[in-house]
C-alpha cells in the first residue's frame, strides 16, 4: 500500500491513467446521423438498446402512431422495427430482442419514408410516392394493375400476403412532412393532406392482411383533418409506457457512453440537453449528445439545424413573450393535435420539441399541462431567436 503522500499521488495517478486507458480501448464510433440499424451494429458504433420496446409493440398491438420531434431517432427505430420483422437475427446479437423473439417466423415489410425530400410544390408528393411504390415493386418482383397510388398500395399489400403467406408489416416514417412542408402554402397543404388521408386509409381497409403497422412524425393532425380514415391507430406518444422509446435517457448516458464522458461536466450534459417528458421519465436529445462528444463543446446543435422560419414569425405575429413560453398551460386535446387551418401556438411548441411538460394535472376528469423549455440549450436559443425577430 501506498502510505506516504507522494506515493498516494503517484497510485491515484496510475489509477485514473488506467482507466483512461481502458475507456480509450471501449470507444466506439459515434454514430452521428446513421438511420439503419445494420450499419450501427456492424460499423462499431454506439448503440443504445430500444428492442424490448420494439418487441413489447408487437405483442401488445397492431397499429400504432408515435410524434416526435425531429432528430430524436425516429427513423432508427422504424428500421429497428424492419429488421425485427424481417427476421435478421445477426444485427440483434447481446440485445433485449434476441431472446425474446421468433426467429424462425419473417414477415414481407413496406417501408415508405417522407423524410428526405421537400413536399411545397403542387404534385411532387404524388410524384414521390409513385417512384417509392415502383422501387418496392421491384423489390418484390411485382407489377400492379392500378395507377392511383393507394390501388397499387392495396395491390402490393395483397401480392406480398400470397408470396410470403404471412400478412404484412407497414412502416411509415415522418408521415406529417408533406404537410408540413407547405404550410406556408396552405393550399398546397390542403391537397397533401387530402392526398395522404386516401392513402393512409389503405391500412384500416386492409387490417385483415396487415400484421403491425407504425407510423411515425413530428406532428399529430386532428383526426377530423387526416385521421378519419385510419382511426385504428393507437397513439403511444403521450403513454409513460413508451416515454424512452427515442431519445437517451440518463441511465444511457452513464452506461453506454461512459468512454465519452472524460473531460466533460455531467452536470452540465444534463443542463444542456436532458428534460424532455412525455408523461415518463425525460431523456436527452440523441442528436446534441453525439454531437457534444464529437466536439467536446457545448452548443445548440439541434436548434441550428433546422428551426422552422414560419415557426418565429407566427410567435412573432402571435406577440407572444419569451417569458410566457415558460409557463404556458395547455388542454390535454389541444396539445394532441393541428391542423392546416388552425394551429395552436401550445401544439405547435411542444409538438416540434420547442417546450416539453413539466406539470400534469387532471381538472374535473380531464387533463391539463403546465408547458415550459426542456433545456438550456432552447431557452437560451429560441430566446435569442426572437428577440433578433424583434430588432
Amino acid at each position: 500500500m501506498c502510505l506516504t503522500n507522494p506515493c498516494y499521488t503517484q497510485c491515484i495517478a496510475k489509477q485514473h491513467a488506467s482507466t483512461m486507458i481502458q475507456a480509450s480501448a471501449d470507444r466506439k464510433k459515434l454514430p452521428i446521423g446513421i438511420q439503419t440499424l445494420s450499419q450501427i451494429r456492424e460499423g462499431n458504433y454506439y448503440y443504445v438498446d430500444k428492442t424490448a420496446l420494439a418487441v413489447k409493440l408487437s405483442k401488445e398491438g397492431k397499429h400504432y402512431f408515435l410524434s416526435r420531434p425531429r432528430r430524436f431517432g425516429k427513423s432508427l427505430f422504424l428500421d429497428t422495427l424492419k429488421e425485427l420483422f424481417e427476421g435478421n437475427e445477426s444485427l440483434f446479437k447481446g440485445l433485449a430482442a434476441k431472446t425474446q423473439w421468433d426467429w424462425s417466423v419473417k414477415y414481407p415489410v413496406l417501408r415508405f419514408s417522407f423524410g428526405g425530400n421537400n413536399y411545397s410544390q403542387q404534385g411532387y408528393l404524388e410524384a414521390d410516392l409513385k417512384e417509392q411504390l415502383t422501387a418496392l415493386e421491384k423489390q418484390y418482383h411485382f407489377t400492379a394493375d392500378g395507377t392511383t397510388c393507394a390501388g397499387r398500395f392495396k395491390s402490393l399489400i395483397l401480392h406480398l400476403e400470397q408470396q410470403f403467406k404471412k400478412t404484412v408489416v407497414v412502416l411509415i416514417d415522418e408521415y406529417d412532412k408533406p404537410i408540413l412542408d407547405a404550410l406556408l402554402n396552405p393550399e398546397v397543404a390542403k391537397a397533401n393532406r387530402d392526398f395522404l388521408r386516401g392513402f393512409y386509409g389503405t391500412i384500416k381497409d386492409y387490417d385483415a392482411h396487415i400484421k403491425f403497422s407504425f407510423l411515425t412524425g413530428v406532428s399529430k393532425f386532428s383526426k377530423v383533418s387526416l385521421f378519419s380514415g385510419l382511426n385504428n391507430l393507437k397513439d403511444i406518444t403521450l403513454d409513460a409506457r413508451y416515454a424512452t422509446i427515442c431519445g437517451y435517457t440518463d441511465q444511457d448516458i452513464d452506461t453506454v457512453f461512459v468512454p465519452e464522458l472524460t473531460g466533460l461536466d455531467r452536470d452540465e450534459i444534463r443542463a444542456w440537453y436532458n428534460g424532455y417528458h412525455w408523461l415518463g421519465e425525460g431523456v436527452y436529445n440523441p442528436f446534441d449528445v453525439l454531437l457534444l462528444f464529437d466536439t467536446r463543446l457545448f452548443d445548440n446543435y439541434w436548434f441550428e439545424t433546422g428551426t422552422p422560419i414560419f415557426l418565429i414569425d407566427l410567435l412573432f405575429k402571435r406577440q407572444i413573450p419569451s417569458l410566457r413560453l415558460e409557463n404556458m398551460f395547455s388542454s390535454s386535446d389541444m396539445l394532441s393535435s393541428f391542423d392546416v387551418e388552425h394551429i395552436d401556438t401550445e401544439a405547435l411548441l411542444f409538438q416540434t420539441g420547442y417546450l416539453t411538460i413539466k406539470k400534469q394535472e387532471n381538472i374535473g376528469g380531464q387533463f391539463f399541462y403546465t408547458l415550459g423549455y426542456p433545456n438550456r440549450e432552447i431557452a437560451q436559443s429560441l430566446n435569442t431567436r426572437l428577440l433578433s425577430a424583434l430588432v
